[in-house]
């Protein structure tokens, strides 16, 4: 298969290249990059030619934090149907997390898990439970997790609240080289809460979650972590409180990451106008004030990643009343067009930030070689049309779920086509 991208933008933080390039992909690998002026490549007689006159071409997104619910839930996502929503989204390569019934917490879950991915558009890593059925009672047996093919180590969707334990879950990350992916929430402050704890709380007659409740944990997992040596990632950071924390860390060179999602620098609790399950997610959304720490946080680097948190539900599970319904949105369809329409064009941003955060950072932290196109690397790259206007309509998402508070919302950005070890899996209207 020969393909043949000519006149687009390359914006690659991880060659440093970025400005018009023609790129020519030979089976899975780019062969070769060259100015519009190359000539020399212009006359190849392709498979497939792609006109990227006016677009972005980028390294393929990459998601550390994926809910595929397979097995277990597949009424509400299935390996196929998460990774089909991925491409359409522009990513390739997604990160699923353990919270599935039952749990990544056996070498034959995260063996089936990979068995599934094989029939899936883009690449997939699972992430192993750190106790057994996520009870937080039990240790997995790590090392062979990590032989069977998991790429991390999470207790997401809870939190490993026995320190003890946990730090022993720290110790053996450490000793296999291994990240550990926090959901940082100490569930008895939490308690049965909602929605931020704050005005609109109380408007709403709903319990509200503090941000304390995701600072304690922050600020214990980094001092484990600085404890332990093993390397740690703050999972969808909300607070201002999180990120001077993780500001502090990074001052003492620990070896600690962080994400946050569309979600947190997008919209506040304020946005909530009723009892609108689509505005439930854990954590929840947080102040105003909160929503500018995270924008700056990740404007100076202080926050890495911007991942989704992807949480399909059921539309009869999110019908049901905020105090009922469970946590969660859908993000991977609506992440790069609502990054880009308010962080990039709005000069928050750079496109290089905006790679960086959704690629290359991404790529480092997993210690995979992607994130990258430059020549003789693996072909994943999204094309993008920056000056595309549309509408988000979850009826058209590929994803089973639909549960998103940015249906209706007018966004700049579309991907035109997602291409993962060189072939095309993915083109709108395609």
């Amino acid at each position: 298969m020969l393909l043949y991208i000519k006149n687009g933008y390359v914006i690659d933080p991880g060659t440093g290249i970025e400005g018009n390039y023609n790129i020519l992909i030979r089976d899975n690998l780019v062969q070769k990059i060259v100015d519009h002026s190359g000539a020399d490549i212009e006359n190849i007689m392709a498979d497939k030619v792609i006109d990227a006159s006016g677009m972005l071409v980028m390294p393929g997104l990459i998601d550390l934090h994926v809910h595929l619910r397979e097995p277990g839930y597949e009424h509400k996502e299935t390996i196929l149907t998460g990774s089909m929503a991925a491409a359409a989204g522009g990513f390739t390569t997604i990160c699923a997390m353990p919270n599935t019934r039952p749990a990544l917490d056996r070498p034959e879950t995260i063996k089936f898990v990979l068995k599934q991915a094989e029939k899936a558009p883009v690449n997939i890593h699972p992430i192993a439970a750190i106790t057994f059925e996520q009870e937080g009672n039990e240790l997995t047996d790590i090392p062979a997790l990590i032989n069977a093919g998991a790429i991390g180590l999470s207790e997401d969707g809870k939190t490993v609240i026995d320190t003890s334990l946990y730090a022993k879950a720290m110790k053996e990350a450490a000793k296999l080289d291994t990240i550990v992916f926090a959901h940082c929430e100490d569930k008895a402050l939490a308690g049965n809460g909602v929605i931020n704890a704050g005005q609109k709380a109380k408007e709403l007659g709903l319990a509200g979650i503090s941000n304390a409740v995701e600072d304690i944990i922050v600020a214990r997992d980094i001092i484990l972590a600085k404890d332990t040596g093993a390397r740690l990632h703050l999972c969808h950071c909300s607070t201002k409180g999180s990120t001077k924390i993780l500001k502090i860390a990074k001052g003492e060179e620990l070896r600690v990451t962080g994400e946050t999602c569309p979600h947190y620098f997008t919209l506040s609790d304020q946005d909530i106008l009723g009892d609108d399950s689509n505005y439930k997610m854990n954590p929840p959304l947080r102040s105003p004030s909160d929503v500018e720490a995270i924008i700056d946080a990740l404007k100076n680097d202080v926050l890495d990643v911007i991942s989704t948190d992807h949480a399909p539900h059921s539309e009869e599970e999110k019908k049901k009343s905020m105090a009922e319904a469970p946590f969660g949105i859908v993000g991977l369809e609506t992440a790069f067009s609502i990054t880009y329409s308010e962080l990039v064009r709005t000069g928050i941003l750079t496109y290089r930030q905006m790679v960086e955060k959704m690629s290359l950072n991404p790529a480092n932290i997993l210690g995979i070689d992607r994130g990258c196109i430059g020549e003789g690397k693996v072909a994943d790259i999204v094309i993008i049309d920056p000056d595309e206007e549309y509408i988000i309509d979850k009826s058209k998402f590929y994803s089973k779920a639909s549960n998103t508070p940015f249906h209706g919302r007018r966004v700049y950005g579309r991907v035109k086509y997602t291409i993962v070890s060189g072939e095309i899996k993915y083109e709108f209207g395609g």
